[in-house]
């Protein structure tokens, strides 16, 4: 290159020179040559560029090919287009200041080939040193606004386009806390990446000690933060990590969601896959009081769907389909599991809408559809292995069904090997603790102990003193015995039914069995030794205390005992053994109006109605009924009371008649008596009888003598008496007196036969009537 000329002043740009001559410059032939030792035409210009809008100052430039010069970068010389030089020199070659606003350089091209450029910058050495650059721009600025490189395209091409085989075809870096490379679009993408065979995009962070994230994604729109998506067999997003997060979705709405998956080709959404033996596959965590996983089906009406869906066994796979734990022993709050749901049931498939339904779809199989375990020392309410509520006012807290016809399983298996029960029922209210039925043969309830067992079969107890119920009611409305008990073991001595009260009170029912006939037939109680060659009674009673061996009350006309010997026995056998004092029998009758007899005995043979022994061992005969009626005593008779009396009808009512009254022999009827009323009377008879002794009467003995008195014809008998025959003393005679049935003195001198009615035995001075005993004859 030669040395160029110095520069005159700049005019107008005149009309440009021919080839390898320099044009004028205001008219005025520039003083270097432009053209120098390079051949070739040379487009040299000279143009004004406006700096102030205002007062604009016109500054010199010169421009060679589309590109602007100043002048003064240009010195005195000139330039030869097309411009090559080939120089060795480590500073800069070429160097333009421009200390205005104009553009130090710029190159332009109004071609319409392919692929040119306004200005291109080459490094031609295939081996260059780190970091040579084609093309470099540097922006010494230090505010946020200044640009190193600007590319830009009006159309819709590239603005800055890099390509390279195997490095970087744009590179961008920030030795502080800026951004490498910026990517914006008002309404189109900010940044594409693609790749026919290769990576699209590798973001990376190689410093360990960096905590920083290596792709932040936002929008302050509704859209997509990172849309993905995948026409092949490939995934959609892979993440690997060592011990973070593979991904983290992270949201702050409730109606949103961290990780969000779908699949609109009846695939999974989102699968979870791990090779641990101790970590899961998905994991929900929530560290709030929500829910660490939630399933849920929200649009799908057929009633397949399934919201959290737990399996194993694919490929032979080994374990469980689900499993929830509690490791927290002082969370009491919340429960490991809760299955619930608002559905109605299905009345005709139980097996649908539930909420929960386990199954052992395995003949062969002998595992359970539910195990329920709970490891615990105490036995508090709800610590239990399976634990069932029904808080309505209907349902069942547990139902057991053996639904198969021909199945021999049963419905219900309750094992305790512990001390605790094997089944404990309680009922707060008016239910029962335990309610058994029977549609078949088989028993409502079969309580049994097994051959090396020493429990009992059953056992029924009531704790409470105010409790009135019965601790077992069993009733039958068919022909079987309600209650069968059996001791099968010949050589067994226990009872087949025990009975025991412990009260200090003999009230109606407080028995050690009460039995109960409340039909018009049955009977309260039956006891049947059957065997014919068996010894034992049917029946004992044993009384310890004070209280009676057996009693019998018959409320209405039934008999309070009945027995009966269908052999050559006794139908009753009553006896005191030799170290008793008490008595074989006694029979009396309380009710002062009951008038039947207290004992009645029937003879329909003509044998002796009863005989009566006495002596050690008790075989002599010493009084006899016979089958007539008559008495046969060995020792004689002796009878209570002191007089011999008369069954007599009277004139009027009996009940105007008392004891004591002196009695007549009526003149108006038969066999009749009625009261004295004149003195000295012939037709005296007797005195009705306060307590005869022997009571005579024509009637048989099963009369009643109703409209009859007792007349005492001999014997002592308290007698009415008064003074109108004088003072009574003893021993004196006494008839009848002008008072209606009273006795007075008689004077010896008017007595006539048959009108004497006996002796007096006491004394009588005092006035009125009264009452003495008196030796009755009449005489």
């Amino acid at each position: 290159m030669g040395n160029p000329g110095a520069v005159g002043p700049i005019g107008p740009v005149g009309p440009q020179g021919p080839q390898g001559v320099a044009g004028d410059i205001n008219g005025v032939a520039a003083s270097g040559d432009l053209s120098g030792t390079y051949p070739g035409p040379v487009v040299a210009k000279l143009q004004t560029k406006p700096i102030d809008p205002i007062a604009p100052v016109l500054n010199d430039v010169l421009r060679f090919n589309g590109v602007s010069w100043a002048p003064s970068a240009i010195g005195g010389g000139g330039f030869v287009l097309p411009f090559n030089a080939n120089e060795n020199n480590p500073g800069t070659l070429f160097s333009i200041n421009n200390n205005g606003d104009g553009t130090s350089i710029e190159g332009s091209n109004a071609t319409t080939t392919s692929s040119i450029a306004s200005i291109r910058g080459i490094v031609s050495n295939t081996s260059p040193g780190g970091f040579s650059s084609a093309i470099r721009g540097i922006n010494n600025g230090t505010g946020g606004l200044g640009i190193g490189v600007w590319g830009s395209q009006a159309g819709s091409g590239w603005g800055v386009y890099g390509v390279t085989p195997s490095g970087l075809g744009v590179y961008g870096n920030a030795s502080g806390n800026g951004t490498g490379v910026y990517a914006n679009s008002n309404t189109g993408t900010g940044l594409t990446a693609t790749s026919n065979n290769g990576i699209p995009a590798n973001i990376a962070i190689f410093n360990n000690a960096n905590i920083n994230n290596a792709l932040n994604v936002s929008t302050l729109g509704n859209g997509t933060a990172i849309n993905v998506s995948s026409s092949g067999s490939g995934k959609g997003v892979f993440s690997s990590t060592g011990s973070g997060f593979a991904v983290h979705g992270v949201t702050s709405e409730q109606i949103s969601a961290g990780i969000f998956g779908d699949n609109n080709g009846a695939g999974e959404a989102v699968v979870g896959r791990t090779t641990s033996d101790i970590a899961g596959a998905v994991v929900g965590r929530n560290d709030g009081g929500g829910y660490g996983v939630r399933g849920f089906i929200a649009t799908n009406t057929s009633g397949n769907g399934i919201g959290v869906f737990g399996q194993v066994g694919l490929n032979n796979s080994t374990g469980r389909g689900g499993r929830f734990e509690n490791v927290n022993q002082t969370n009491t709050a919340g429960n490991t599991l809760e299955v619930e749901t608002n559905s109605n049931g299905n009345i005709p498939d139980n097996t649908q809408g539930n909420a929960s339904s386990f199954l052992v779809n395995n003949t062969n199989s002998v595992s359970a559809a539910v195990r329920g375990e709970v490891k615990t020392i105490f036995g508090n309410f709800g610590a239990a292995g399976l634990f069932g509520i029904s808080s309505g006012t209907g349902g069942f807290a547990g139902l057991f069904h053996a639904s198969n016809p021909a199945g021999n399983g049963p419905a219900l298996v309750s094992l305790a090997d512990g001390n605790g029960n094997a089944i404990t029922a309680n009922a707060e209210k008016l239910g029962n603790g335990v309610e058994t039925s029977v549609n078949g043969t088989g028993n409502a309830l079969y309580a049994w102990v097994p051959t090396f067992a020493t429990g009992r079969a059953g056992r029924f107890n009531i704790f409470n003193e105010d409790n009135t119920s019965d601790v077992i009611t069993v009733t039958t409305a068919g022909n079987g015995i309600a209650g069968n008990f059996k001791v099968d073991r010949t050589t067994g001595t226990s009872p087949a039914v025990k009975g025991e009260v412990n009260s200090i009170f003999s009230n109606f029912g407080t028995a050690g069995i009460y039995g109960l006939s409340s039909g018009t037939g049955g009977f309260a109680g039956l006891f049947h030794a059957s065997n014919p060659a068996g010894n034992g009674p049917a029946l004992i009673a044993i009384a310890d205390g004070n209280g009676n061996g057996v009693t019998a009350n018959a409320s209405n006309s039934g008999d309070g005992v009945e027995t009966t010997a269908d052999g050559s026995g006794n139908a009753l056998f009553a006896w005191t053994p030799n170290f008793s004092n008490g008595r074989a029998a006694r029979l009396v009758n309380f009710n002062d109006g009951n008038i039947n007899p207290v004992l009645t005995v029937e003879q329909h043979s003509n044998g002796n109605i009863a005989v009566f022994k006495s002596g050690n061992p008790g075989t002599v005969n010493v009084a006899r009924i016979n089958a007539a009626g008559r008495g046969f005593f060995n020792g004689g008779t002796q009878t209570g009371g002191a007089d011999i009396a008369e069954s007599f009808e009277t004139i009027g009512l009996t009940s105007s008649y008392e004891p004591g009254d002196i009695l007549i022999i009526s003149t108006t009827k038969d066999r009749a008596v009625e009261k004295s009323a004149t003195p000295y009377s012939s037709l005296v008879a007797g005195v009705y009888a306060t307590k005869p002794g022997v009571l005579l009467t024509e009637e048989h003995i099963d009369s009643d003598l109703k409209g009859q008195i007792p007349m005492g014809v001999i014997g002592v008998l308290p007698t009415k008496v008064c003074l109108e025959g004088g003072a009574i003393s003893r021993g004196d005679l006494l008839v009848t007196s002008s008072i209606p049935g009273v006795a007075m003195k008689a004077d010896p001198d008017k007595v006539k036969i048959g009108q004497v009615l006996g002796k007096a035995l006491e004394g009588y001075d005092n006035q009125g009537i009264n009452k003495i005993k008196v030796l009755v004859s009449i005489k």
